[in-house]
């Protein structure tokens, strides 16, 4: 599990180290990595035109210093400044042969943008911005944080650097990772420089190491019952086809026996033979967890059926028709007073609906809001999935594709996600692992061409194979 920390935080523990270093160490320590990363991005090193962009606070400094070490190596440093810069790394910069230009050189390499850090707040000024039209075609590594972005909600405010690379210090930050900024991070590069943190991460991101650990294995002794049964109450005669795509992403899941319930039972028992079917949740057997509103509709029949899912002893899946049912606020309390757990699956549309108003730019701080008014957890679905929990707990998904942005994927996650919490996964670990194995599957998926979800659904299985067998 990778921690992601707010500016405050990483500002409090650099404040504690310093307290323990020489002045000036913790920047040097921050120069070394970054020059090391531009090196490699360098070829050759010797003799290759870098151009730094300088802004007056620490991260200007730490490019200059960057600059300083680079130019020992014999790169042609060149700095554009863009008003009172750090005196000290100005001074070590042009020691070592680096070269203050008024203007921006005819040719570029690389390009480190040292503009602002995570100090900043607000767009960038207007002579930084219009800097950010002009820039010469080359690589850009940026210092930290690409400068624009909000560091601690992932919004774009205005003008702001489209980096290929950053390299950030000591802990990842909420823009890297969230919001539309991440998109502006390009390829993120963590440095250690020695922080430790009092306080709880902000967000988590989960790695491929850890979906694999928590990834249930049936054992000699396991037998379909104990695996976990899950129910799915999804699809209508107008969407059958969700029916079929949420059974298609449980049967990929950890589950050893898939029930359906609804009006599509026919067509799914033609489909998938092992699955159970009913033709509706009253007749349907006990299951350990429940998927309920892919293409369900939201007639009376509907509701009768998401009413008796809601009242279900067991954890419960809602997704797309089943969150619009609840619009209207007449479940919302059973909702909230449902002593097993549920997960809400909305997406921005469908977030607006529920909570009264759009996610907004600071995607974790929506996700948890509407988790907290629910009981629930919210998976709010997007580039980078936000799950969120009741308790305050919020973790980013760094897997997914364009190619999910297409009709069905969803069902096929629900199902994932449905047949996760029936093995007895708990809700949020159940979210996160689907949403990381769901995005795989999406990349996956799309290297043969444009995927629907039924490619999405039939890349599950090779996913998880590999990354099983991976870890």
């Amino acid at each position: 599990m990778r921690p992601v920390y707010s500016v405050a935080a990483v500002r409090a523990a650099e404040q504690r180290l310093m307290q323990t270093l020489p002045e000036g160490a913790l920047m040097q320590r921050a120069a070394v990595g970054l020059a090391r990363r531009c090196a490699l991005s360098l070829n050759p090193v010797y003799g290759s035109r870098v151009l730094l962009l300088i802004g007056a606070g620490d991260n200007g400094g730490d490019a200059l210093y960057a600059g300083a070490l680079l130019a020992k190596r014999g790169v042609q440093v060149s700095a554009l400044l863009t008003g009172r810069a750090h005196e000290d790394g100005l001074r070590a910069f042009r020691a070592a042969g680096g070269r203050v230009v008024p203007s921006f050189p005819k040719h570029v390499d690389l390009i480190v943008d040292g503009l602002v850090g995570i100090g900043a707040i607000g767009p960038l000024r207007e002579n930084m911005a219009a800097l950010l039209q002009q820039l010469p075609p080359a690589p850009v590594i940026s210092v930290d944080v690409p400068s624009g972005v909000d560091v601690d909600t992932g919004d774009v405010p205005g003008a702001a650097v489209k980096a290929d690379i950053t390299v950030t210090f000591g802990a990842l930050k909420p823009a890297l990772v969230t919001g539309a900024a991440a998109e502006f991070a390009g390829q993120v590069e963590l440095v250690d420089i020695g922080l430790e943190f009092n306080a709880p991460p902000v967000l988590r991101i989960a790695d491929a190491a850890d979906i694999a650990a928590w990834w249930p294995v049936p054992g000699s002794t396991s037998d379909k019952y104990t695996r976990g049964v899950v129910g799915l109450a999804t699809g209508s005669y107008g969407y059958p086809g969700a029916a079929l795509m949420s059974v298609m992403g449980a049967l990929a899941g950890p589950a050893g026996l898939v029930r359906y319930a609804g009006s599509s039972y026919e067509l799914v028992s033609a489909h998938h033979p092992s699955v159970v079917v009913a033709p509706r949740v009253a007749d349907a057997e006990r299951v350990q967890a429940w998927v309920c509103g892919c293409g369900l509709g939201t007639d009376d029949t509907s509701q009768a059926e998401l009413r008796s899912v809601i009242a279900s002893p067991v954890p419960a899946v809602l997704d797309a028709d089943a969150i619009t049912m609840l619009v209207d606020g007449s479940l919302s309390g059973h909702l909230r007073r449902r002593d097993a757990p549920t997960i809400l699956t909305p997406h921005d549309r469908e977030y607006a609906r529920l909570a009264g108003e759009a996610p907004g730019a600071d995607r974790p701080a929506a996700a948890l809001k509407l988790a907290a008014w629910t009981n629930s957890v919210v998976v709010l679905k997007g580039h980078r999935t936000v799950v969120a929990s009741p308790r305050g707990e919020a973790w980013v998904n760094p897997t997914g594709h364009a190619s999910l942005a297409t009709g069905g994927t969803g069902d096929v996650l629900a199902g994932l996600m449905g047949s996760l919490l029936a093995a007895g996964i708990s809700p949020v670990r159940a979210a996160v692992m689907a949403c990381y194995v769901h995005g795989q599957a999406g990349h996956l998926a799309a290297l043969s061409g444009p995927a629907t979800a039924v490619d999405v659904a039939e890349a599950l299985r090779p996913t998880l194979a590999e990354l099983l067998d991976d870890f």
